[in-house]
């Protein structure tokens, strides 16, 4: 098997000694593979031994072909190897001749670089000297006063003319004015002659749009004190026809961006050149539009001004930001600054002068046609200050001195002129930030909020607070209408408009400086001030609790705590008792519509306060029977639950106790103590208790008297 593995591991497949075998045993006669022949071990071993044989003749004629193969290998590297050797000396020597090759090269070269200096110095005094006799023989032709040389009279030779014409004007310079006064005047007029000929010729070459021809004169013209000229003629023609639409922005920069992909093919200094094309843009064409559209309404309509303005810098500044992606120089924002800046100047140095007072006239406008609308005169409430207002109120309250202002249920507060207002405030913030500098940016946005305060805030949201406490009527007043809720709404609903514009629009400018501390300041003192007097309009309650008191006096009969048949009562709580429910509902929504916050919990706990002490009050003032007492607890149990849409917890407490207290009305006289001692009542005072007992019928029988004694 180890012999057959050997031969055969040269085949494709892997040699497997099983099948091997027993293909072998198949093939044999008398095998035993083949179905049907009888199984013959002795013919089965011969043909082992015989294959084993073969096997072993074959395994050694291998074996010698592949010792003949590993002995010719063998040869073939050891002459491989030689061969390898002798190439590595033919390579040695070759880099060898390859060094001396170079350093002969590196001789050579510099002999010739020696060789060429020394003809070059030969050759350029010559040339010098050959340039320098030309020079004088047109200089004689200038000094006979005859110009001969086929350069000045053939046209088509003027570069040539104008590079020996320029050189001559430079020799000019030094000569003596006394000796070469009339030379130097010819050669004066005909550098003044070539150079207009090339300005002319530049010019015809730009209307033709010959760019090579431009570029070739322009070169020429470099070294000419013309050049300028030439730069200001092309910069003239390229304007021509460009500004024929009414967007003069928009043709300036369709102007700038062609003249950028054209000027680099002409000047040897395209961002010169393409700088003074925008100067000139900007204070000829620019500043004349500029002009014509501010100074028309510059005293006349301040609103325009303003717009116009603010549009005109805007789309300044825009082409500005253009223009910043062309090649201008080393500093082309300060460039494109300047030129905006001398186009403005005299318009922003009074601009908040103009914004603050078109501001202050409008807003006046504005809140003086809403009043006007309501047929309204503005009149002073209160002009001794908050304090004064304070104690007028409570001389009011406490002393009646007369009606009050009767505002006919108007609030005096209008969505559309709050809108009105924050709107041209927001655009007043706009162009502030826009249009001042920025050192000045945060005190200008501090003067356009002052007067935010002063007319949104002063003199309409407040005005609108002091009248409508001026309007707040005595308690004592029937079917009084309680308008100052309503005030206390809007003021309230216009007071978040107020403070999403000043997050919005104010903070943005005004938050990295020190004014940004004082807006808050004066924010601060605002809230402050309208806080101090929503605090007043806690006199509305007052009101509230005198109409309750109305409707119980009409309402409430003396019967109806001691009727006079005990056993037909048919009512679940009395009529005076649904009505005051009623309205306390009704004044509980108003309140929570009206305010938000802590606030309206303060007012509700304070109203609740009143509301308990008035029913408090008011039940101590009847008598009640044994089914009356059982009525009074029904109104406590309703008024209690007319308590609990307060959702504050000691209103609720305080209707519970009464309600407890009310039970002393109807038990018997043996469970008074036992009563009296329970959870909600143990810790009142005996008085109370004894006050609540008294209000019994049977009160003066000896058996509930020796009861509570």
């Amino acid at each position: 098997v180890a012999l057959c593995k050997g031969i055969f591991f040269c085949g494709q497949e892997p040699f497997v000694a099983d099948e091997y075998i027993e293909r072998l045993a198949w093939r044999t006669p008398g095998g035993g593979s083949r179905g049907g022949e009888a199984f013959d071990p002795k013919r089965l071993l011969e043909e082992f031994v015989n294959h084993i044989q073969e096997l072993q003749v074959m395994d050694e004629r291998i074996q010698r072909k592949v010792e003949k193969l590993e002995q010719q290998c063998q040869k073939e590297a050891k002459e491989f190897a030689k061969k390898v050797q002798e190439l590595q000396k033919s390579n040695q020597v070759a880099f060898q001749h390859f060094q001396e090759l170079d350093e002969h090269i590196s001789y050579v070269a510099t002999k010739v670089c020696h060789l060429g200096d020394q003809l070059e110095g030969v050759n350029t005094p010559r040339q010098r000297a050959v340039e320098a006799q030309k020079l004088m023989k047109y200089f004689n032709e200038f000094l006979d006063g005859e110009l001969k040389s086929d350069v000045f009279t053939n046209s088509e030779k003027i570069k040539e003319a104008a590079d020996i014409i320029q050189k001559l004007h430079l020799i000019a310079q030094e000569l003596p004015f006394d000796r070469f006064s009339e030379v130097k005047s010819k050669i004066a007029s005909k550098y003044h002659d070539l150079e207009c000929q090339l300005i002319q010729e530049f010019t015809s070459a730009q209307r033709r749009g010959e760019i090579s021809r431009m570029r070739e004169v322009a070169a020429v013209l470099l070294h000419f004190k013309g050049y300028s000229h030439c730069v200001d003629v092309y910069i003239k023609q390229c304007q021509e026809g460009a500004f024929l639409r009414n967007d003069v922005f928009e043709d300036a920069a369709i102007l700038c961006q062609r003249v950028n992909k054209q000027v680099g093919e002409i000047f040897s200094n395209p961002e010169t050149v393409l700088a003074k094309l925008i100067q000139n843009i900007f204070e000829v064409k620019l500043q004349s539009y500029v002009k014509d559209q501010l100074e028309e309404h510059r005293k006349s309509d301040a609103e325009q001004y303003l717009k116009n303005l603010y549009d005109l810098y805007t789309r300044t500044t825009n082409l500005s930001s253009k223009l910043m992606e062309f090649n201008l120089g080393t500093d082309k924002q300060t460039f494109l600054s300047k030129l905006i800046k001398a186009i403005f100047i005299s318009y922003l140095e009074n601009y908040i002068e103009v914004e603050i007072g078109y501001l202050k006239s409008r807003s006046a406008m504005i809140l003086q046609r809403y009043y006007d609308s309501k047929n309204h005169q503005k009149r002073s409430i209160g002009t001794g200050g908050i304090q004064d207002l304070k104690e007028r109120l409570r001389q009011r309250t406490n002393l009646p001195l007369g009606p009050s202002i009767d505002t006919h249920g108007e609030t005096f507060l209008s969505q559309e002129v709050v809108v009105n207002l924050l709107q041209e405030t927001k655009q007043a913030f706009e162009r502030c930030h826009r249009l001042s500098d920025p050192s000045d940016l945060p005190k200008n946005a501090f003067r356009i909020f002052s007067m935010l305060v002063e007319f949104l805030c002063t003199e309409h949201i407040d005005y609108a607070l002091e009248t409508g406490l001026a309007g707040i009527p005595s308690s004592d007043s029937k079917n009084a209408n309680l308008y100052f809720l309503d005030v206390v709404h809007q003021a309230n609903t216009i007071f978040h408009l107020f403070d999403k514009q000043f997050n919005d629009h104010l903070m943005p400018l005004i938050s990295s400086s020190p004014k940004l501390s004082e807006c808050l300041q004066k924010k601060k003192d605002i809230i402050e001030q309208m806080e101090v007097k929503l605090d007043m309009g806690i006199d509305t309650l007052n009101c509230m609790i005198g109409q309750m008191k109305h409707i119980l006096a009409a309402e409430q009969k003396k019967t109806d705590f001691k009727p006079e048949d005990e056993n037909n009562v048919l009512i679940q709580y009395t009529n005076a008792c649904v009505k005051v429910c009623g309205y306390v509902r009704k004044q509980v929504e108003k309140i929570r519509n009206s305010m938000d916050g802590k606030n309206v919990d303060t007012v509700l706990m304070e109203f609740g306060v009143r509301f308990h002490r008035l029913i408090y009050e008011h039940l101590q003032q009847y008598s009640y029977s044994c089914m009356g007492g059982m009525l009074a607890i029904c109104d406590v149990a309703e008024y209690r639950k007319c308590a609990k849409d307060f959702k504050i917890a000691l209103v609720l407490q305080l209707f519970d106790t009464l309600h407890a207290l009310c039970n002393l009305l109807v038990v018997a006289p043996d469970n008074l103590k036992q009563v009296c001692s329970g959870e909600q009542l143990a810790n009142l005072d005996k008085n109370i208790l004894h006050s609540f007992v008294q209000l019994r019928v049977d009160y003066r029988s000896a058996r509930l008297a020796r009861h509570f004694s």
